[in-house]
């Protein structure tokens, strides 16, 4: 049997990515200019008012990142006639109708052009405002399923999710929608959208009604988010509207769209291209990382035997590409689960080895020039615990001194009172992934696996199998040094 191409598959067309600025969808762009310089188009959605404003989004917080060296070497003086070629910065946002493009023009040129849509906006705080992340995670979607089915030649919608759209299920959790429907028919009527837009206009108006300011408005609407969420069974805000837009894809979607979703868990740093290490922000354990190596963070709410889903951003890459072109003007509707847990998993307990391993050899070097001394962070298993140990290490203490002092103190004791009170808030959102019992399931991933490395040329330049990472070689010698450098030291 011959063998097919991915590359030639990518050749001559053109792709619309929203959500361009982000971590998942920047690298998507840089690999597809890197090995298929023959694409036709790469139209990337960037919010921003006009034309040059979108171009200087473009030129500062994608093309000017670091992750694009080995591009620009590559094509040498070329690069710049080469981008202006290949690449349009596009002015819009997924929150509007038509994704926000108001020119009528090109617009009708992008519903005629565009053959594969990358749907990878996202608003990813764990407890944003509702109204945005209703906007962006739930009627995004709509608004991009709108605009895919006004595509003339639309060859594949890809839309990237989260793994944690399951909310906080233990055991086998299962590469389709099942928990997530059965959830979503609980609630007042499938048409949920309506009833969450409807609260959320509400509450908005009942607010501005009152006179109260933008800081009262914005917190008022973080807490209405994490509510809406537990009160579904979702543990915060983001997955709660992940969810819901995953759940509008499929029912709205129509039967001969050909549409998939990927799922992928905690993403990290590059693998291998285009260059080992690279990351941009921090990545759910990152936070951990950092203030563990500056000797901030000695005590964590965490399971040690907790599996951690993670899976590096190219690999999630090459799987996006793979599931594309598998599934090319089928309208499959697939979910693929793109992490580790279940061929190759890494418990937090061998992450905090290997960072305690890391930072005894090479450690921190504080502004007073002095190294930071490392010592195995302590972990509570439950969260009754660590309640208990924060209440008695530091909430009593705090009150027993401000009383003490007569209430002398009073502007530091609610300074503190506030940075006590940010941080169990934080340690309440984290909870759910830092002590997660689920582990996800990736046989419709291990079958693509198998199609691509079985009936395509480049297989190995599109390696997605996380039984090839050896966890304290990529930890080590990889994450750890990549965070460093283009995070963290910056």
């Amino acid at each position: 049997m011959e063998l097919e191409s991915i590359l030639a598959y990518l050749r001559n067309k053109t792709i619309l990515i929203t959500g361009a600025t982000g971590f998942l969808a920047m690298v998507f762009v840089e690999k597809i200019l890197r090995v298929q310089p023959d694409v036709k188009r790469l139209y990337l959605l960037l919010r921003a008012t006009d034309a040059e404003s979108a171009a200087y989004r473009m030129k500062n917080e994608i093309l000017g990142k670091e992750l694009f060296k080995v591009l620009r070497e590559t094509r040498g003086e070329d690069f710049d006639s080469f981008i202006s070629q290949k690449v349009v910065a596009l002015p819009g946002d997924v929150s509007f109708e038509n994704l926000g493009v108001k020119d009528v023009i090109l617009m009708k040129n992008m519903c005629t052009e565009i053959q594969i849509i990358v749907s990878s906006a996202a608003n990813t705080k764990f407890d944003e405002r509702y109204d945005i992340s209703l906007s962006i995670n739930t009627f995004g979607v709509l608004h991009m399923l709108s605009f895919a089915n006004k595509c003339l030649k639309l060859e594949m919608l890809l839309h990237i999710s989260t793994a944690y759209v399951c909310g906080e299920k233990v055991g086998l959790i299962l590469e389709d929608s099942t928990s997530m429907n059965n959830r979503v028919k609980k609630m007042p009527r499938f048409d949920f959208e309506v009833v969450e837009k409807n609260l959320v206009n509400e509450k908005l108006n009942e607010l501005r009604t009152q006179d109260v300011s933008e800081e009262v408005i914005t917190n008022t609407m973080k807490d209405l988010g994490i509510e809406r969420a537990k009160l579904h069974g979702w543990p915060n805000t983001y997955v709660f509207t992940k969810a819901m837009g995953e759940a509008l894809l499929n029912h709205h979607s129509k039967n001969n769209l050909p549409f998939v979703i990927v799922r992928p868990p905690i993403v990290s740093s590059t693998y291998s291209e285009p260059f080992p290490g690279w990351v941009q922000g921090y990545r759910t354990i990152d936070s951990v990382i950092a203030g563990y190596c500056k000797g901030k963070l000695t005590r964590l709410l965490l399971d040690p035997m907790t599996i951690c889903d993670m899976i590096p951003v190219d690999m999630v890459v090459n799987s996006i590409i793979a599931a594309i072109v598998v599934n090319a003007n089928k309208s499959s509707g697939i979910i693929y689960h793109m992490g580790s847990s279940l061929r190759n998993p890494i418990k937090f307990y061998d992450i905090r080895s290997f960072a305690f391993k890391y930072f005894t050899k090479y450690p921190w070097i504080n502004k007073d020039e002095k190294p930071i001394v490392v010592r195995k962070i302590s972990t509570f298993k439950t969260l009754a615990t660590f309640h208990m140990y924060m209440k008695i290490r530091y909430s009593l203490p705090l009150k027993l001194v401000n009383k003490v002092s007569g209430q002398s103190f009073q502007d530091v004791y609610a300074k503190y009172n506030r940075k006590l009170r940010l941080a169990m808030r934080m340690v309440e959102l984290y909870r759910p992934y830092l002590l997660f019992k689920g582990i996800f399931d990736d046989s419709n991933a291990e079958e693509l696996r198998k199609i691509t490395k079985e009936g395509y040329i480049e297989a190995k330049d599109f390696n997605f199998d996380p039984t090839c990472i050896d966890w304290e070689d990529y930890i080590m010698s990889t994450h750890i040094p990549g965070f460093l450098q283009h995070v963290l030291i910056k």
